[in-house]
This record gives structure tokens, C-alpha cells and sequence, in this order.
């Protein structure tokens, strides 16, 4: 098929499901946020109220007391983290699931209320029972834990918002004074233990608040009607849908994306882009003149099966098990030499529940530009890990001429990676990584002996590493297994099929298209995940009319859910009479 060129693109940063009927249903600033809530109160008629404001941790409980509870002249307040145990009991609480790694954890199964002593709590109660009328306001972590609501609030937050506060040094784990600690612990922290513990306290208050508020921004907070937020992701459900991208530095990123995305020239490098990461992207959806951002993983522990569909839902339960994100290394540096765990070993060692398999998909490459998949025959292990052990003390580089393929890397090519592949992305590519969603779990090898942006060394994990390499991973096998396996399956008037992947280890099946005509697509009771990889822009469209025309563009990746049925991806704008490329993701059956 013809390659054309991509110059720039329209790709957009903020993409939003519009919400239809809830023109009147949000607010935004926080006087009408108070006046909103405060309205709902008074339509009660009630002699006594309480007003529970239960908040994902991030939320900053200094800026909702001011400007929200406070405005509110509550005859009493009460924070629900007076409650809480304190610092060392919760460390002893979860010491098992932090361990001392830098990086890696083991998945939390804790519940919120194991985090409060049962007698402050009762203490909290007998005091909102001494209160005979007005309005008693119970706000923070865990305050639906000490009261039931009369008028449910729940403030949350996005993981990313969260991880730019750790960043900026604004924000410690809950119930830890530690915004001075490593963030890579933090993150961890984050990731195996509250956010899992959040979002299994936050779900069933989704589901009953009577009003969701979003905090991502300081000091623009905007305020939704539960009923409202349910209408938007019930919406989300039933047509294609972006989730909002977010693009970040890396020690190996490069200039690619900086200038098809038009982002900041400012920046030294963008490394990532992840736009399909549903645990830490954010959702927007526009409420008429006002726009709520959610965390899309909302969408997925709230409305799982017409999302994903019954046989993905019945196997992953409320997750979302495929990722898209993009990798640019073109006028950077190389990935870092890495491998991912088998199944049976992120299982055993860290509570997941499947690991970490993906594939490259080449969106743009440099001249030169390979990557670097599976050992060269006759490897002897013990040889490269010895070697491998050598340069991570800085006695030597790493001798990967010596034990590692290197395979030249060009637009469009298609490499597959099963969990226990050495392998890692060259510089001069621009890389849609396709991949199962457990993405924090890669064992780094070897890091080409550099820094990290925060001046540390990058953390590698030989120890885990040598004991999930497929050392049958070889030349020849990669070669034959793992380097564009493309088959054309299907083709009609200006369309073709081919099946790239993925490898037969892995749960994730992937189909490209190119065409120049409109392709009937069907989600076949599964989500799909796609990606624009040849042309400047495409409509997607219900053959039924279900959904609006939903235009994507080039390298912007899109979901449509299980419950979508039929769809039809044609050219549009100026991709019309021209040939465009998706490719298309889902899960097995």
C-alpha cells in the first residue's frame, strides 16, 4: 500500500464525549458548586442533614474546606481522617504489599475500613448524633464510613493529576507525611495499595452519589449531578470514544512527537504518550457550557460489561486489559534493554492477575532504526547474565552486539513481544507499543549505563529478569515468530484485511486495514481498540445511525465499546480518495 507523509496533524489533546439532555446538570467554580449542593439540601426540608463528601486521596482537603464546606456554615464539620490509624500502624498494616524495592510491589487486597480504628469512628458518630438540627458536614478519605449521607458528594481525581502532585512535591501517600520520598515509591505506594483500595471503596458510592465533583484543577473545580454522570458514561458505552492523552520526558525520548502533536517546543523531549491507559487517563465529558474530568477507569469499574463485553468482562472482570501508548525515540536514545515476567511469575510474586505481553507497531522510522528482539543463537545464558552483571556495577558496557538481534525497523513493520522477550525499541522509531495493560512491569536489564531525569539511577532488576527470560527466544525463532506475521485474511472493493498478530502467547489479537473506501467493522460483542497509523483523518459511523460521525486522526488511538455492534471507518476530510491504515485490537476469544 502507498505511504504518505505526515507533516502535522489536527490530533487532539482534549478529546470529550458530549453528554446529551444534561445541559443543566453541571456547574463550574465553586460558588456554583456550593450554591448547587446547597440547593440540593434545602430541597430536602430536613431538620438535620448530613452532607458526606468522600474524596479519592489527591483531593486537597485545605481547598474544599474554604471554599466549599465552609460557605456552606455547617453547624458541625468533621473530618474523617481523624479516624484513621496513624503512620506506623498502617505501615504494619501494608509493609508486606510496599516491600523494599524501589519499584515493584505486590497487588493490595485491603478494604477502606481496615484503615480506621472502629472506636474513633464510633466516637465520630456519637458526635453527629449530639447534634439535634442544621447541617453536619463529614468530609475526606473514608467519610462514608462515618455517616450515611442524606446528600452523597464524591470528589475525585485522575491518577495522572495525582502523579503530577507527587511530582511536584504536593502530595504524600494517604496517611504518610513522605512528599519528600523517592516518587518512584510514592508511585509504587500508590499503585499496589490506595488506588486499590480507593477504587474498591469508591465504586459503590459512584453508584448512589448524588454528585460527582472534579478537583483535577485547583481552584476550578466543576460539580455534575449523579444522575448526569451516569447518563454521560452510559452514553460513552454506546459510541467510539477518545480517552484524554497525556505525553511525558523521558532520559531516551525524542522530537517526533513534539512537533506532529504540537507540543511544547520548549520541552526537551516527549518519551511517552499514553492514550489508551483507561487506570490513569482521564474522561471528559461536556455537560452543555461545562466540562467534568473523571478518571476514565470510572467508565470501566461502573459499566464493565457493555464496555468490554460479557466474554472480556467474564474473564478480567472490571479492568481493561489493552493498552495503546506511543513511544518516541526518533532524535532521542534507546529503550532501555528489558524483559516483561511470565504469568505464572507477576502472579506469584505480585498479585497480578496476567502479565504484560505487547508488540511494536512502527508508526515512523528513521533511517538505521532497529529493534532490538530475542537472543542470537547459542546464547549462552549464564555468559549474559554474568555480562549483563558486570555492566550494571560499571565495570563494562553491556556487550549486546555480542548476545542480542538487532532487526532493522521500518514504517509500518509489525514486532511481536511475548512476556519473557529481551527486547527494547532502538532510537530513530516512532512506536505504537500494543500491549496487555499490567504496564508498569518491566524488568530492565540494562539501561546503557544513564541517568535518570531525577539524576538517580534508573532502577534495573537482573534478579527478576533472569528468572523470566525465554532463553528459546532466539535468532531464528524470532524471525520466524515474531517479525511481521502478516496474512492478508479478507479484502473487498478498495479495502484489505491483514491479520499482524499478535503471537499466539499472547490474548491480543490485532487486524489492519487500508482503504480507500468505507470498511464494515463489528466489535463482535468484544471492545475494540484502534489506532489511525496511515492517513490525516477517518469517520467512524454507525451503519444504524446509533451514534454521531465520530472523526479521529492520524496516530490518535480510539475505543469502541463491546455494546457499539457495527461500525463503518471510511476516509474523510482530506483523506478523501486516498488510502488510510488502522489497526485494530481486541481479546480473543
Amino acid at each position: 500500500m502507498t505511504q504518505q507523509q505526515h507533516k502535522s496533524t489536527s490530533y487532539d489533546k482534549s478529546p470529550e464525549v458530549a453528554v446529551q439532555g444534561f445541559d443543566h446538570a453541571a456547574w463550574q467554580g465553586w460558588q456554583a458548586v456550593a450554591a448547587a449542593v446547597s440547593h440540593k439540601i434545602a430541597t430536602l426540608g430536613l431538620r438535620k442533614t448530613l452532607l458526606v463528601v468522600d474524596c479519592y486521596h489527591g483531593v486537597s482537603l485545605a481547598e474544599l474546606t474554604e471554599n466549599f464546606i465552609h460557605p456552606l456554615q455547617p453547624v458541625s464539620s468533621i473530618n474523617a481522617e481523624s479516624a484513621k490509624y496513624d503512620e506506623p500502624h498502617i505501615h504494619a498494616m501494608i509493609e508486606r504489599n510496599l516491600t523494599d524495592d524501589r519499584v515493584f510491589g505486590v497487588l493490595s487486597c485491603h478494604e477502606m475500613p481496615e484503615f480506621f480504628d472502629a472506636e474513633r469512628v464510633q466516637q465520630l458518630r456519637d458526635q453527629i448524633a449530639s447534634v439535634d438540627s442544621g447541617l453536619v458536614v463529614v468530609y475526606g478519605p473514608g467519610a462514608a464510613l462515618i455517616a450515611e449521607a442524606d446528600v452523597l458528594v464524591y470528589a475525585d481525581m485522575a491518577r495522572w493529576e495525582i502523579q503530577q502532585r507527587f511530582r511536584r512535591g504536593e502530595l504524600g501517600n494517604w496517611g504518610v507525611n513522605n512528599v519528600d520520598e523517592d516518587v518512584l515509591r510514592r508511585y509504587k505506594r500508590a499503585f499496589f495499595v490506595e488506588w486499590r483500595v480507593f477504587d474498591r471503596h469508591k465504586t459503590p458510592l459512584l453508584q448512589r452519589a448524588d454528585f460527582v465533583l472534579d478537583t483535577n484543577q485547583a481552584g476550578q473545580p466543576k460539580l455534575v449531578t449523579g444522575t448526569a454522570f451516569h447518563a454521560g458514561l452510559q452514553q460513552a458505552t454506546q459510541r467510539p470514544f477518545r480517552v484524554v492523552p497525556f505525553f511525558d520526558p523521558g532520559v531516551w525520548g525524542g522530537q517526533w512527537m513534539k512537533q506532529q502533536f504540537d507540543l511544547d517546543p520548549t520541552a526537551a523531549n516527549y518519551a511517552w504518550c499514553f492514550d489508551c491507559v483507561p487506570e490513569e487517563n482521564s474522561l471528559l465529558m461536556r455537560f452543555g457550557d461545562v466540562r467534568v474530568e473523571i478518571p476514565s477507569q470510572d467508565l470501566v469499574l461502573l459499566y464493565p460489561r457493555p464496555l468490554l463485553g460479557e466474554q472480556v468482562h467474564a474473564r478480567f472482570g472490571a479492568e481493561f486489559p489493552i493498552r495503546f501508548d506511543l513511544l518516541d525515540t526518533v532524535g532521542g536514545q534507546n529503550l532501555s534493554f528489558q524483559v516483561h515476567p511470565l504469568t505464572e511469575y507477576i502472579q506469584q510474586h505480585f498479585g497480578m492477575h496476567y502479565t504484560q505481553d505487547e508488540s511494536y507497531y512502527i508508526l515512523a522510522a528513521e533511517p538505521g532504526a532497529e529493534v532490538y528482539l530475542g537472543v542470537k543463537n547459542g546464547t549462552e545464558p549464564q555468559a549474559m547474565m554474568a555480562d549483563l552483571a558486570a555492566a550494571q556495577s560499571g565495570e563494562k558496557p553491556f556487550d549486546d552486539q555480542r548476545f542480542v538481534n538487532r532487526f532493522p525497523a521500518r514504517k509500518h513493520d509489525h514486532f511481536l513481544i511475548p512476556a519473557g522477550t529481551v527486547h527494547c525499541s532502538g532510537s530513530g522509531s516512532m512506536v505504537l507499543e500494543i500491549s496487555a495493560t499490567p504496564y508498569i512491569f518491566t524488568f530492565k536489564l540494562w539501561d546503557w549505563g544513564r541517568l535518570g531525569l531525577d539524576g538517580q539511577p534508573r532502577p534495573v532488576h537482573l534478579q527478576h529478569g533472569e528468572q523470566v527470560i525465554n532463553w528459546q527466544c532466539d535468532t531464528t525463532w524470532a524471525k520466524d515468530h515474531l517479525v511481521n506475521r502478516i496474512e492478508q485474511v479478507a479484502e473487498g472493493a478498495g479495502w484489505q484485511e491483514e491479520r499482524t498478530g499478535l503471537h499466539e502467547r499472547e490474548f491480543i489479537e490485532t487486524r489492519r486495514h487500508w482503504f480507500s473506501e468505507p470498511v464494515l467493522h463489528h466489535t463482535e460483542g468484544r471492545v475494540n481498540v484502534l489506532n489511525l497509523v496511515e492517513g490525516e483523518e477517518a469517520v467512524v459511523e454507525s451503519p444504524e445511525g446509533h451514534f454521531a460521525p465520530f472523526v479521529v486522526h492520524y496516530a490518535e488511538t480510539f475505543i469502541v465499546p463491546a455494546a457499539v455492534g457495527p461500525y463503518r471507518i471510511s476516509p474523510h476530510g482530506r483523506s478523501l480518495g486516498k488510502t488510510l491504515g488502522t489497526i485494530k485490537a481486541w481479546v480473543r476469544g
